[in-house]
């Protein structure tokens, strides 16, 4: 019997994730749909214990879920309980594990961006959703020293500094208002910028003024669009010594989740290819632009 992997939740757009899985089971010869599951609040207990059946892989959780099925499930390894956050159900028997598949890629991603420069120790991060966590535990595990994040939403960021007091404790780890003053004075201090809100997914906005941007910064900009962001854009107008979409970060996720469903390794080559593949049905309009799964949170908002 064929076995279901599901996006559970709400809305669902039409994701590349759900390609790059199918893509993958189709080329390992897995018997496998991947199938977006739209759920309101209310059904997500429901739907999160339907997981439990034997016809199930898995399933990947996006906006708004990520924290919310945090005590729905049985287990979570390292990863989810410091974030706070899943985004990965793999099942044991009828039991339920929630992996945090974000961090997982997102330290390829950050290794990629700093290439062969020293890792920098002072970051500031745009967004307070669960790919912000993602981010922020994977700074504070590389060791950085002096981390800012700005949220619109004031609350929501200091609520997640405050979910990191004890991992963070050696270090300064604050939340600050969306004041283009305040993001101008920070990132004069700060050495790397990533944007892990969902402002500039249109590809028009953009969440900080290039004149804001100064030279030399490390740009990581988890939104992919079907061209290079506006964000990025200008940021190497303003002289960013290295800047990268989420591109990478979503290859790495998509594998650790398919590896954690089928015990067996991802074809990088296919996820690579069918990623490329998808780009272009993004520019030609057939598919809706999404968030690498870390950012389409509504982090920003």
């Amino acid at each position: 019997m064929a076995k279901r992997v599901v996006l559970i939740g709400h809305p669902v757009d039409r994701s590349l994730s759900g390609a790059l899985q199918q893509a993958a089971f189709d080329a390992s010869g897995i018997g496998a749909s991947y199938e977006p599951v739209d759920r309101l609040l209310i059904d997500l207990p429901a739907a999160i214990n339907d997981l439990r059946a034997d016809e199930y892989l898995g399933a990947n959780i996006t906006v708004p879920y990520k924290e919310r099925v945090v005590p729905l499930i049985d287990r979570m390894t390292e990863e989810a309980q410091h974030t706070g956050a899943v985004d990965t159900i793999t099942r044991e028997g009828s039991r339920l594990v929630g992996h945090n598949t974000d961090v997982l890629g997102f330290r390829p991603a950050l290794d990629a961006l700093v290439g062969k420069q020293k890792m920098p120790k002072a970051a500031v991060v745009l967004g307070a959703g669960g790919g912000a966590r993602a981010v922020v535990y994977g700074l504070i595990t590389q060791g950085f020293q002096r981390i800012i994040v700005f949220n619109r939403h004031l609350h929501r960021a200091e609520g997640m500094v405050k979910h990191f007091g004890r991992t963070a404790a050696h270090m300064e780890l604050r939340a600050m208002p969306w004041h283009e003053s305040v993001i101008e004075a920070e990132l004069a201090r700060a050495k790397l910028l990533v944007n892990a809100s969902s402002v500039g997914r249109d590809g028009v906005e953009t969440p900080i003024a290039q004149e804001l941007l100064p030279p030399d910064l490390l740009v990581l900009d988890l939104l992919y669009t079907p061209k290079e962001s506006r964000l990025l854009r200008e940021a190497r107008g303003a002289g960013a010594s290295s800047a990268a979409n989420g591109d990478l970060m979503l290859l790495r996720q998509t594998a650790a989740a398919f590896e954690l469903w089928t015990g067996k390794p991802a074809p990088m080559d296919v996820l690579r290819e069918r990623l490329d593949e998808a780009r272009d049905e993004l520019a030609a309009g057939r598919q809706e632009p999404e968030a690498a799964t870390v950012a389409a949170d509504g982090s920003s908002s």
